[in-house]
């Protein structure tokens, strides 16, 4: 029989656990907290199946003076808060319907029930607190040979939930190995015109999970073959440039930047940026820095002049600046430039922004009278300094700021 090792995963006897497994009694944890400790990678959410009912699991961790939060009370679900840690816990439950998007539940208390109504095998799998794996659909057996496959007939977990054809590609990306699972493959290509019923957000949250798996290139490239790429993300892609930039993150040791990725596999236009950022109600700051690297026209090659890496850090700042270098990074067909690439990366992250020395009260000494004038004598005295490489020379300043003055008035 498969089990855990408690020994080797603390969460499992943490006092926090501990105190919510006491308080419900039968309880066992499920899903993703099971995948990731039986693969040994790290573990985050930690969920939690009970028969109990809701109202039963409210009433048990009110009686252990645990916070019980109703975060999803229509499907069973009770967020227990012990000494600050969430623990979402979920009555068993089979559904009743579905409609391609939402299914309507009711409560059962047959653990193998429960496991038929999930996605995949290996997310259908439930640990005590001993350690002990019950398993009734395969998914050790499975997740042993990175088979993501689904539950049961694969067009009907579909069609329970049109998301699922994306969650078949970004669990692959993270936990299969080879090929997909032929028959879940064929069942997602016959089943794509679903997706069209998903709200942007939820594919949003897929697809950004899937393009920070370690190489989610190889998936892509499958969903693109059958055809479903295409119904999350029109146009003409740039697989090539994402797979560039997937190497040199492989190379590098440079964690995944899903955003950035998504930047190097859309078109180099801001308006094919500017659409998905709107189909997938991407967060402002996400939309702009999507919209940014679309419209990108600034030079950067992997010999630029360290003058020439300060204007532009000036100008850009760090962040922006960099992403720059990463997509052009992708585009550099010549590997040994890997180097310079790292230094331009390098002189980013030790850059310090230098303070234009000179401001509104300069001018007016120099006889420029309040007003709007002020500010274009500036922009243009700044100008000069970014030009001349942050120049500190006081006098030359004053000579500069000197003749702009009596150019303008």
């Amino acid at each position: 029989m498969t089990k855990l090792e408690p020994q080797k995963n603390p969460w499992m006897t943490s006092a926090e656990t501990r105190a919510v497994l006491d308080a419900l009694g039968e309880a066992r944890f499920v899903g993703g907290v099971v995948r990731n400790a039986l693969l040994g990678r790290d573990v985050s959410d930690i969920d939690i199946a009970t028969p109990l009912t809701p109202d039963e699991v409210t009433k048990k961790l009110a009686a252990a003076k645990l916070k019980a939060v109703p975060t999803g009370i229509e499907h069973g679900t009770v967020t227990a808060i012990s000494n600050g840690r969430p623990y979402e816990v979920t009555t068993l439950r089979r559904d009743v319907s579905t409609d391609g998007r939402r299914a309507i539940v009711a409560f059962t208390k047959n653990w193998a029930e429960d496991a038929q109504r999930r996605d995949f095998t290996m997310n259908a799998l439930y640990a005590d607190a001993a350690g002990e794996v019950l398993d009734t659909v395969g998914g050790v057996a499975d997740l042993k040979a990175g088979r993501v496959r689904f539950v049961g007939d694969a067009t009907t977990r579909i069609r329970e939930d049109y998301l699922r054809i994306l969650r078949l590609f970004r669990f692959h990306a993270w936990y299969g190995k080879g090929g997909l699972d032929s028959k879940a493959l064929h069942a997602a290509a016959a089943e794509k015109a679903g997706l069209a019923q998903l709200s942007g957000e939820r594919i949003a949250r897929e697809m950004l999970k899937l393009l920070a798996a370690e190489d989610p290139v190889p998936v892509l490239r499958a969903m693109a073959a059958s055809g479903i790429l295409s119904e999350v993300l029109p146009g003409e892609l740039n697989i090539a440039r994402l797979e560039r930039l997937v190497a040199i993150d492989a190379n590098n040791f440079f964690p995944p930047d899903a955003i950035l990725r998504l930047a190097a596999l859309l078109p180099d236009r801001a308006a094919a940026a500017h659409e998905i950022a709107d189909r997938w109600k991407l967060s402002n700051a996400d939309r702009d820095r999507l919209a940014d690297l679309g419209g990108n026209t600034d030079k950067i090659v992997s010999y630029l002049s360290i003058k020439e890496v300060r204007k532009l850090l000036y100008r850009l700042e760090i962040a922006r600046f960099k992403d720059r270098v990463f997509l052009k990074w992708a585009e550099d067909p010549k590997e040994t430039n890997f180097i310079q690439w790292r230094a331009l990366l390098a002189m980013a992250d030790a850059w310090q922004r230098p303070k234009f020395p000179l401001d509104g009260g300069n001018v007016m000494a120099a006889g420029v009278p309040q007003g709007p004038l002020i500010g274009k004598i500036l922009d243009e005295v700044e100008e000069w300094w970014i030009d001349s490489d942050f120049i500190e020379d006081e006098f030359s300043l004053a000579e500069r700021l000197k003749a702009v003055v009596q150019a303008k008035i």
